[in-house]
């Protein structure tokens, strides 16, 4: 979820550029950690990024392709929890997914190494180019609009940052995509 949920909300490395949490009450000032690359480095683990709010059809491909695939497989999900202060509620999670999607803070892709046996990019990229507003989705939750309230010039420096790094991010994922496809025959 970002943070150490079951010990009452404390920053991890899993926690965003610019977050607030336990510890962590200035923002964050360190990206978080990228589990999925990490994992991909071996080529032999089925990875995928799937949030269920944000593409319902992407997540049943991923855990399904994910059951089939014969070696290691890790799904890592959007998981919103109480820590995030979602303005809407937890209720309105699915819809929290989504916007997270849609403004590029967390992207949708399927890494499936069984694809290169049968000539196919094993890299998919799922999510398309951001159009919502990185800060407006950042707007919807409390751990980051306290930072805004209290600490003002370093929101406005850690997000510009965390939005730069998030377009890096889909820049990076296009170029994975196009990497692998221009290995295959």
């Amino acid at each position: 979820t970002e943070v150490y949920s079951n010990t009452g909300g404390q920053a991890s490395k899993a926690t965003p550029l610019g977050s607030t949490a336990k510890f962590a009450s200035g923002g964050k000032r360190t990206p978080r950690k990228d589990l999925a690359a990490m994992a991909m480095t071996y080529s032999t683990v089925y990875v995928a990024q799937i949030a269920m709010g944000a593409d319902f059809n992407q997540t049943v491909r991923a855990v399904t392709e994910a059951a089939a695939y014969p070696g290691p497989s890790l799904l890592i999900a959007y998981a919103t929890c109480i820590a995030h202060g979602i303005r809407a509620g937890l209720g309105s999670t699915p819809h929290e997914a989504k916007k997270a999607v849609d403004a590029g803070y967390y992207h949708l892709f399927r890494f499936n190494p069984s694809l290169k046996e049968q000539g196919k990019n094993p890299f998919l990229l799922d999510s398309g180019e951001p159009k919502l507003d990185y800060e407006t989705f950042l707007d919807g939750e409390i751990r980051y609009d306290a930072l805004k309230r209290y600490h003002p010039e370093e929101a406005e420096e850690l997000f510009r940052q965390a939005a730069a790094r998030s377009h890096e991010r889909y820049q990076y994922l296009k170029k994975l995509e196009h990497f692998y496809g221009d290995l295959m025959p």
